[in-house]
C-alpha cells in the first residue's frame, strides 16, 4: 500500500526548516506592525466572480490559473490565488472604512492558490504576507508600503534585491495610452490568444516573458508619454519621499504587474540570484478595485511579498537567520519516580515562561543525552534516584559541558535567574 503525498506542485512546511518561514513572514510583519497596520484574516476561498471582476477576467490568474469548485448548494467558489480582492471585501463588509478613520491599514498572511507549471519559486500553492492601506489616496502612503517592505528585507540580510518602480496612470490618461498602445501591437505577428488579449488588456500584453514577444514591443509607446500632469505630479512625489527615506529604486517604465486592478503607482521587487523567478514581491495602487467589486470609491495601495520567494532569496545571498533555540532546558529521568518529579519541574518552567521539554519514552541516559543535544536546549536537568534522596537535581550546562548539583525547590527560581 503506497503512502500518500502532498499534491503536485505544492510543499509541507516541517521543522527545522519550518523555522525559516515564521522568522521571515514575523520579519515582515514586524515593520508593518509598527506602523498602524492591524492584522486580519480572511476565508481561503470566495465566490469566483469577486477575483473575476477584481483581479480582471483577461489575466493569466483568471483565465488560466484560479482553482475553482461548485458546492453542493450551486455556489461557485474559488481558492483564493491573491490576497487583495479578499481582504478589500472583508473590509468592506465589515464597514471598516465607516469608522471615520481613513486610510484603514491591514496586514495579512497566508497561503494562496495557482494552477501553474510547478517550478523552483512558483508552486500551486504558496505563502504570502500582504499589507493593505484603504481609503486614502496620498504617495506618502504608496511611499511608505514600498519602505516598509525595504525595511523588512534589510532586517532580514538581504542586499541584492531591487525596486522597480512605474506609474500606470488613471481612468483619465491611460485610455490615451491604451489606444496608442492598441494601435502598435495590432501591427505585430501576435499568436491568436495574444491578439485577442490586445483587445481586452493590452498592458498585460508588455507584461509577456516570452523572448519572440518582446523581441516585437521594442519601440513600442510608452506610458510616461501620456501621463496626465496629475499622474506626473502624483509620481514625482512618490519618487522624492523615496529618495529622501534614502530608499534606491529604478525606473521602469514596462512594469505593469499581472492584476487588473493596479492604477498610478506600481513597483515590484526582484531579487538576481533567483533566475527566472526573480520577483519576490510587488504591489501597487488600485484606486478604482473598490468600485468593481460593488463598493463605494475607496483609492487604496498594497502588496504582498512572497514567503517562499524571500526564503530563496536568502538561500541565494548565503544568509543564515539567527533562529533561537526553541528550547531552553531539556529534562532527562533517569527511573519512573525520577519522570514523575521531572514532569512536575518542566510543567512549572513552562509556566514561568521557561521554554522546556522532556526525555519521553523510556530512554537510557546516553540516547536521552543524545536528544537533548539535537534539542539544542541551554542546559539539561537530569534526575537519578540517588539525586531525588538527597533533593537535588544535576545541572549540565550544555555550550560548556560543566555539570552541578542544585537544589530541587529552588530548580525554577535558578533556571530562571540563568537564562535571563
Amino acid at each position: 500500500m503506497s503512502t500518500f503525498k502532498a499534491p503536485k506542485g505544492t510543499y509541507d512546511l516541517t521543522p527545522p526548516d519550518s523555522a525559516k518561514y515564521l522568522a521571515v513572514r514575523e520579519a515582515i510583519a514586524a515593520p508593518l506592525k509598527n506602523s498602524g497596520y492591524g492584522y486580519i484574516e480572511t476565508p481561503g476561498f470566495e465566490n469566483v466572480e469577486l477575483f473575476s471582476r477584481g483581479v480582471g477576467e483577461s489575466t493569466d490568474i483568471v483565465t488560466k490559473e484560479m482553482y475553482t469548485l461548485t458546492t453542493k448548494g450551486g455556489d461557485h467558489l474559488a481558492l483564493r490565488p491573491e490576497g487583495t480582492a479578499s481582504v478589500l471585501r472583508a473590509a468592506l463588509e465589515a464597514n471598516l472604512h465607516k469608522a471615520g478613520n481613513l486610510p484603514v491599514k491591514l496586514w495579512y498572511s497566508g497561503s494562496y492558490y495557482r494552477y501553474e507549471r510547478p517550478q523552483k519559486g512558483r508552486y500551486r500553492h504558496f505563502s504570502q504576507v500582504g499589507a493593505e492601506a484603504i481609503g486614502t489616496e496620498d504617495p506618502a502612503l504608496d511611499a511608505e508600503l514600498i519602505i516598509l517592505a525595504d525595511q523588512a528585507y534589510r532586517a532580514l540580510g538581504l542586499r541584492q534585491f531591487r525596486i522597480l518602480l512605474n506609474s500606470l496612470g488613471d481612468k483619465e490618461c491611460r485610455p490615451l495610452y491604451r489606444d496608442a498602445l492598441q494601435a502598435f501591437l495590432r501591427g505585430l505577428d501576435l499568436d491568436e490568444e495574444t491578439a485577442r488579449r490586445i483587445e481586452i488588456n493590452p498592458l498585460r500584453v508588455l507584461d509577456d516573458k516570452r523572448a519572440e514577444v518582446q523581441k516585437q514591443l521594442v519601440g513600442a509607446p510608452l506610458l510616461r508619454d501620456y501621463l496626465c500632469d496629475a499622474c506626473k505630479a502624483y509620481h514625482e512625489e512618490v519618487r522624492a519621499l523615496l529618495t529622501t527615506a534614502a530608499v534606491a529604486y529604478e525606473d521602469d517604465e514596462k512594469l505593469v504587474r499581472g492584476l487588473d486592478y493596479y492604477t498610478r503607482t506600481t513597483f515590484e521587487f526582484v531579487h538576481d540570484g533567483l533566475g527566472s523567478q526573480s520577483a519576490v514581491g510587488g504591489g501597487g495602487r488600485y484606486d478604482g478595485l473598490s468600485e468593481m467589486i460593488g463598493g463605494p470609491a475607496l483609492p487604496s495601495v498594497g502588496w504582498a511579498l512572497g514567503v517562499d520567494r524571500t526564503v530563496l532569496a536568502l538561500e541565494a545571498e548565503g544568509i543564515t537567520l539567527d533562529i533561537p533555540s526553541t528550547t531552553a532546558v531539556f529534562a532527562v529521568p533517569l527511573g519512573e519516580e525520577a519522570k514523575r518529579v521531572l514532569f512536575a519541574v518542566v510543567t512549572r518552567l513552562r509556566r514561568s515562561g521557561v521554554a522546556a521539554d522532556l526525555s519521553y519514552g523510556s530512554k537510557g541516559l546516553k540516547a536521552a543525552m543524545k536528544a537533548a543535544n539535537r534539542s539544542q536546549a541551554r542546559f539539561a536537568l537530569v534526575a537519578g534516584e540517588r539525586d531525588l534522596a538527597e533533593g537535588l537535581l544535576q545541572l549540565k550546562d550544555m555550550e560548556s559541558g560543566e555539570q552541578e548539583p542544585i537544589a530541587l525547590d529552588s530548580v525554577v527560581e535558578t533556571l530562571t535567574s540563568r537564562l535571563s
